[in-house]
């Protein structure tokens, strides 16, 4: 149980520096080392929405102090977000668990081909468009949904669609996603409180998994300045992409040589992302420099 407390403390360290730059990853990131652990779709997806309450406050604030949240759009997404996120974590509670892994699995490795394509292709500047809520409540439903099925997901929806969108500049846009996940985190925590009940969620893992995030929680801004976004996400999705893999060949119990093939098809799948996003952003320094 130490040695399972300590990566799960590491986990959080890890997925909290790529958040805190991002805007996306932690639920994706520690919901996919949770699984590689054994643990359960349900518990997994309760341990890292409980684990965020604390993340997404600490994050929140300080977004909200710089200026960072657009608040109308903020209730727009954060409401119903959190309504499908109460809804997502009942119905994860109640399913078969052998069947949620390679579920959560699969959706877990369509999130890493989102963030691998969105830093893999070439950045284009666009004139903003008007938020309007008959698209920001839906965005936000099914993000809470996936968010609490999908161990996570909430930024990599909310924060990508906010940005690609044109709705808000990049900085507004994990700003404002990442302080409505309160809503959710808090929504989706309640929703497996009641489906799985408190006896049966291990709160020492929550309490590993958030000091672990907490310590490095200050340096998510100044990382974000430093590193270069792009690299990150790649990295990111390439992490998510392995861990998913590995955790669906476990569940569906496949032979040595069919892991064989799915690990040779994903890094083909990768080398094509990275080799496109290396690219961009050696075209991005280089234009910057001139």
């Amino acid at each position: 149980m130490k040695v399972q407390l300590v990566l799960v403390a590491l986990l959080g360290v890890v997925a909290q520096i790529v958040n805190g730059s991002l805007g996306m990853g932690f639920g994706v990131i520690t919901t996919s080392g949770l699984l590689a652990l054994s643990l359960s779709p349900a518990i997994s997806s309760s341990v890292v929405h409980l684990a965020e309450i604390g993340t997404s406050v600490f994050n929140g604030t300080f977004h909200a102090r710089v200026g960072n949240v657009e608040w109308p759009i903020l209730l727009k997404v954060g409401i119903p977000g959190a309504v499908g996120a109460f809804a997502g974590a009942l119905f994860l509670s109640s399913i078969d668990f052998s069947f949620a892994k390679p579920v959560m699995a699969t959706v877990l490795f369509a999130m890493a081909m989102v963030i691998l394509v969105r830093f893999a292709r070439q950045h284009v500047n666009v004139v903003r468009r008007r938020p309007r809520a008959a698209w920001l409540i839906p965005l936000g439903a099914f993000g809470g949904v996936l968010d609490a099925t999908g161990g996570g997901g909430w930024g990599t929806v909310v924060t990508s669609t906010l940005t690609a969108s044109r709705v808000l500049e990049p900085v507004r846009s994990i700003g404002t996603s990442t302080t409505a996940r309160i809503l959710v985190a808090v929504a989706g925590s309640i929703g497996f409180i009641v489906g799985l009940g408190v006896e049966e969620i291990p709160w020492l893992l929550v309490g590993g998994l958030l000091v672990g995030a907490l310590i490095v929680a200050p340096f998510g801004p100044l990382i974000a300045k430093r590193l270069p976004q792009r690299i990150l996400g790649l990295l990111t999705a390439c992490t998510i992409a392995v861990l998913s893999t590995r955790q669906f060949a476990v569940a569906m119990d496949w032979p040595a040589w069919a892991v064989a093939v799915a690990f040779a098809v994903l890094a083909a799948i990768v080398a094509v992302g990275l080799f496109f996003g290396i690219r961009n952003f050696v075209r991005e320094r280089r234009a910057a420099r001139a």
